[in-house]
């Protein structure tokens, strides 16, 4: 806690003034000068009378000793958005004389609700108060709160003095977070090695992860079945410890999405990069947050509970901040995967172009398995009530090349329930396993 400073000088005392002590200070100047106008003794003394008051007003206040510390409590710290937080105010009055009245105003942004005023009254001697007020915002972001304003009047209400105090707090509201139901998903260890938490899709060679073949790699390792699926020279790679590791991509395109405010498409797919992450890991994986633009948050282990919570507050925390970008394409967010995408990919997607189509096709080959929340964002815009067939045709073909290209297509509209669609992954994945076993049966 930190005492407020006090003003200094009578200058200061005018100029807190209030609207009523200016009018006594100039109505007493009016009556003075007319009374040596018009020779009225009586009226000198009135207009002596009325000017006085506001000036002894001023100069009381000037007096005053009062020494008030102030402190600030959130609850919580970290709010959802859409979620009340309660902020909880304590003032202390340190010196050794009562105080007078007092008002209290804190500073808060706009939209987090209006300014909080409070009156107190009498405070005694190492005494406090303490007074609480909420505060709601259904957009993600920092929000500063403080510094508190304390303002002293006179009994007369002829002056009134403002004292702000240094402290402020930041608020963080973070995207919502969904619980996701537990699914298994093939491909999501990254690595070799003798595991028993090794996942099915990865226990034979007609699994194995490949890579692009680099320079100086044994040639003893080219996987001949991937260089002829994909085109170019594959290898296996290395074996290392089985981690389990997983990216979720997160498409901030500007060009990319539609709508404004809470109910836009970009604040969906926050909140789904939120969930998602949130969930991997909790089930223990190392995730990292990476966007279009090549920003990363780096992937953190979780191996105890405490490094858990650290995780996602500091993926939380992020998003909170997360903005727009500028961008037309993926090709930085295929850079930093191309130094380390093993694992599990989750990509939360807004409208494509055949250009980003075909990076995602490339992005595909880096990762264990590929999870695609494609938006279409013309559900959010109101585009698909008024022209219902004009893209439909294009989006089919776009959802198609990237199912071809090893995806796990989850094509989303506006309204549709982020646990629902991770189910809805789930049974892809299942089909598409059962599939590959019926071919290899009949081969």
């Amino acid at each position: 806690m930190a005492p407020a400073g006090e003003p200094s000088g009578f200058r200061a005392g005018l100029r807190g003034l209030t609207t009523r002590g200016r009018s006594f200070l100039a109505a007493g100047l009016t009556a003075v000068a007319c009374s040596y106008l018009l020779g009225q003794s009586a009226l000198l003394r009135v207009g002596v009378l009325l000017a006085a008051l506001p000036l002894a007003a001023a100069l009381l206040m000037l007096r005053t000793r009062y020494r008030v510390a102030s402190g600030r409590r959130l609850t919580p710290h970290r709010a959802t958005a859409g979620q009340e937080a309660r902020v909880h105010l304590r003032v202390d009055n340190v010196s050794r004389t009562p105080t007078g009245l007092l008002m209290l105003e804190d500073k808060v942004p706009y939209v987090l609700g209006p300014r909080p005023r409070f009156v107190l009254d009498r405070v005694e001697p190492r005494g406090y108060r303490e007074v609480s007020y909420r505060v709601r915002s259904d957009l993600r972001g920092r929000y500063p709160l403080g510094p508190l304003q304390l303002r002293l009047s006179d009994p007369f209400g002829m002056c009134e003095l403002t004292r702000a105090f240094t402290a402020s707090d930041t608020l963080t509201v973070v995207p919502l977070v969904q619980a996701l139901p537990t699914v298994r998903l093939s491909g999501e260890w990254a690595g070799y090695g003798d595991s028993t938490s090794r996942a099915v899709a990865l226990a034979g060679d007609d699994d194995t992860v490949p890579r692009e073949y680099r320079h100086g790699d044994d040639l003893r390792r080219v996987h001949w079945k991937s260089t002829a699926k994909y085109g170019e020279l594959m290898v296996r790679r290395e074996e290392q410890p089985l981690r389990a590791r997983a990216t979720v991509l997160l498409d901030t395109r500007e060009i990319g999405h539609r709508g404004s405010g809470p109910a836009s498409s970009f604040e969906w797919a926050v909140s789904c990069a939120a969930s998602v992450g949130n969930h991997l890991m909790e089930r223990g994986y190392q995730t990292r947050l990476l966007t279009d633009s090549g920003i990363q948050v780096p992937e953190i282990s979780t191996g105890g509970s405490g490094s858990v919570s650290e995780s996602v507050a500091l993926l939380l925390d992020s998003l909170a901040m997360m903005e727009h970008s500028h961008g037309s394409g993926l090709a930085r967010a295929e850079e930093v995967l191309r130094l380390g995408g093993e694992g599990l990919l989750v990509a939360i997607l807004g409208a494509l172009e055949d250009e980003q189509v075909a990076e995602l096709g490339r992005l595909r080959r880096r990762a264990g398995a590929a999870i695609a929340f494609v938006l279409d964002t013309g559900t959010w815009a109101g585009l698909r009530q008024l022209f219902p067939e004009s893209q439909a045709d294009e989006n089919d073909r776009q959802l198609r090349l990237l199912r071809e290209a090893g995806w796990t297509v989850l094509p989303v509209r506006a309204g549709d329930s982020v646990p629902e669609l991770w189910r809805l992954a789930d049974r892809h994945q299942a089909q598409a396993g059962s599939g590959r076993r019926s071919k290899g049966m009949s081969a």
